[in-house]
């Protein structure tokens, strides 16, 4: 996972995987999902992002517990 703040047009965009987006939805104005063939998430686009989310107080914590298993 990769999160990326682009400070000159205010977009966050979280990339999950890197595998080719074939379509891109728009969930509302200012957010858009890309998808992969199998219908994943690739990456979430959020523009305006001060406004739409409160990335000021942007904090990571993992939380302990099982590892999944990949497939």
């Amino acid at each position: 996972m990769n999160i990326k703040y682009f400070r000159d047009t205010d977009t966050l965009l979280l990339t999950f995987t890197d595998n080719n987006v074939v379509e891109t939805r728009d969930l509302s104005e200012n957010v858009l999902l890309d998808f992969d063939e199998n219908g994943n998430i690739v990456s979430i686009t959020i523009e305006h992002a001060r406004q739409q989310a409160n990335i000021d107080n942007f904090s990571f914590q993992q939380m302990p517990g099982p590892v999944a298993k990949m497939s």
